[in-house]
C-alpha cells in the first residue's frame, strides 16, 4: 500500500504512529451503500514516558471505532487498536500513548469533530 497515497486520506499524523492493517468494504446499517473501514494498529513506540525501556508491550486495548471525513460520499470508520505497556518490574503499573487526533468524547476525528463545529452540527450526536 502507497503510505504517500492513503495519508492524504487519513488525518495528519496518524502514519506516524499507527500502521494500516486492512481497508475493507462492508455493507452500512441501512444496507444500500458500502461503507470504508480502515483498521490500524498502533506501532511499538512508547513516548510518553521519559524512560520507554522500562516498559514492555503486552497487547493492545480493545479496539475502538472512530468515524471520520467521507471519501467519495462512502463513510469512512477508522478501527483503532491501541498499545498497552507493562513495567518490567512493577508488574501493575501500565501506560499508553495519549493521542490528540481523536476528538474527547465522541468517536469522531478531531479534524471531522472541529468541522462540524464549524458548521453548527453538535459533534456529540454522532457518538
Amino acid at each position: 500500500m502507497d503510505k504517500a497515497l492513503i495519508s492524504y486520506f487519513l488525518p495528519e499524523c496518524i502514519l506516524d504512529y499507527f500502521t494500516v492493517i486492512k481497508v475493507q468494504k462492508i455493507q452500512s446499517k441501512t444496507g444500500k451503500d458500502m461503507d470504508i473501514y480502515i483498521d490500524m494498529e498502533e506501532k511499538n513506540e512508547l513516548r510518553s514516558v521519559s524512560n520507554p525501556s522500562d516498559y514492555e508491550s503486552k497487547g493492545f486495548f480493545a479496539p475502538k471505532t472512530i468515524q471520520d471525513f467521507p471519501i467519495r460520499g462512502k463513510a469512512v470508520y477508522l478501527v483503532i487498536k491501541r498499545r498497552r505497556w507493562r513495567h518490567k518490574e512493577d508488574k501493575h503499573k501500565t501506560v499508553c500513548n495519549d493521542y490528540t487526533i481523536f476528538a474527547e468524547g465522541v468517536k469522531l476525528t478531531q479534524e471531522l469533530s472541529d468541522f462540524l463545529k464549524s458548521t453548527g452540527r453538535d459533534p456529540r450526536r454522532y457518538d
